[in-house]
């Protein structure tokens, strides 16, 4: 097996980087190469170099390991680039929330969608720009895996700067399946499903068992408030809409305009933590950092144990697909070229994709339901109005895809909108490009 280069940029969230770095060390066929890691804070970077370093001692494989707040010192000859990058989130985290909820928007994660995921986008997408440009200039050939959110805008807004493979990965519709086998009290062997949509707004069109449907079982199940309550928003959705969506009722709740626009049904359907609290993103994301930063210092002690085993993150399978040539099959934020009939065709789709020697190739899924296709259409708008806004330095196009946006849509007038759009970017102009400013 030859030897394969993977770089990590954005490396410093090290808790991440070191998930997927465990699961390429623990890949049977990646036996030999080189880890590339790249941040801009040099003391995380750091944290995280050692750490690779530790995984690397820890698996007896034989990798090195190469660190630069410099990305252009060690992106030549990469097969792999893996895109983990936060811009300015920490300084930011507080005026995503607060500002928008001044004129009644209530969010709990908001990094999607929502003047959250919008002014997070205008953050990341110029400096994610750059770094794609580097790709194509010292690594032309490498396959990007992108793990930044907002996903779709991202992978987005790169497929259209860029001539590089581009894919986005997300854990969502993977760790819904569980969650679903474990709701319906089966076996997860047992259960057969499809689903596709767009990352965070995927749909579980199909969920059987030996070709019976086992949703009438699913509605059944959740008449037991033990089950329902574990994510009360999806479960409302599923009973009306048809189908179980793929985030979290947290992130499910800020997606579309039915939950959040008023405090009694906020009151009704939202829960604590990732089940819909307002504010959770902002008011924990801090700490999280900070935790996250000492889990990595306690695992480099010794205090606490590290478990050295291969998780469910894409990017080590489709390595392995990819260099052995063993097909494995992903679920892939890749262009809708066709495969969502449904959908925009220049906007970006989730799908099952096959994966072997000739790379990512995502598969036909066909038509969405009529009114799934519309909800993810609305945010598709806002993607591609977004995407608009950065490579054309068009300001306005930012203003309208707040203006599109559906939980910004369901609780404010169109002047309202603008005027939050101003505030943020007076809060956040240090952090801005210049066209917006």
């Amino acid at each position: 097996m030859s030897e394969v280069k993977v770089a990590i940029i954005g490396a410093g969230s090290a808790v991440f980087a070191t998930e997927l770095m465990t699961d390429i060390l623990a890949t049977p066929a990646l036996k030999r190469g080189t880890f590339a890691l790249v941040d801009i804070d040099a003391k995380r970077l750091e944290l995280a170099h050692q750490m690779a370093e530790f995984l690397i001692t820890h698996s007896g494989r034989d990798w090195t390991v190469e660190a630069s707040t410099d990305r252009t010192k060690v992106l030549a000859g990469s097969d792999y680039v893996i895109n983990t990058i936060e811009v300015a989130g920490l300084a930011n985290v507080r005026h995503d929330y607060e500002i928008p909820l001044k004129y009644g928007v209530d969010q709990c994660i908001g990094d999607t969608i929502g003047p959250g995921g919008l002014f997070k986008a205008l953050r990341t997408l110029p400096a994610w720009l750059e770094i794609l440009a580097d790709v194509e200039r010292l690594a032309p050939r490498a396959l990007v895996m992108n793990y930044t959110n907002p996903m779709s805008l991202t992978v987005l807004a790169g497929l259209r700067a860029s001539s590089l493979s581009i894919v986005g990965l997300c854990h969502s519709i993977q760790h819904t399946s569980h969650q679903l086998a474990s709701y319906l009290g089966l076996p997860y062997e047992e259960i057969d499903w499809r689903a596709a949509g767009i990352n965070h707004l995927a749909w579980f069109v199909q969920l059987e068992r030996d070709g019976e449907d086992l949703y009438p079982l699913l509605r059944e199940r959740i008449q037991d408030p033990a089950i329902y309550e574990q994510d009360p928003i999806r479960f409302d959705m599923m009973l009306h809409l048809g189908a179980f969506s793929t985030e979290t009722s947290g992130h499910a709740s800020e997606y579309t305009a039915y939950y959040r626009k008023r405090p009694d049904l906020i009151r009704r359907y939202t829960r604590a933590g990732y089940g819909g609290e307002s504010g959770f993103y902002a008011n924990n994301w801090p700490t999280w950092r900070a935790e996250a930063d000492q889990e990595i210092r306690d695992y480099l002690s010794g205090k606490r144990e590290f478990e050295f085993r291969r998780g469910p993150e894409f990017a080590s399978y489709i390595m392995e697909a990819m260099e052995t040539g063993v097909p494995a099959v992903i679920y892939g934020n890749v262009l809708n070229t066709g495969l969502i009939d449904n959908l925009p065709q220049d906007g970006v789709v989730e799908v099952a994709c096959l994966v072997d020697k000739k790379g990512v190739q995502p598969t036909h899924f066909g038509p969405l339901p009529t009114h799934l296709a519309i909800l993810d259409a609305q945010h598709m708008a806002f993607h591609d109005l977004v995407a608009t806004a950065v490579l054309e330095q068009d300001r306005e196009a930012a203003v309208h895809a707040l203006m599109v946006d559906p939980l910004t849509a369901a609780v404010c007038s169109l002047a309202e909108v603008r005027q939050m759009f101003e505030e943020m970017v007076a809060a956040q102009r240090d952090y801005l490009p210049e066209f917006l400013k």
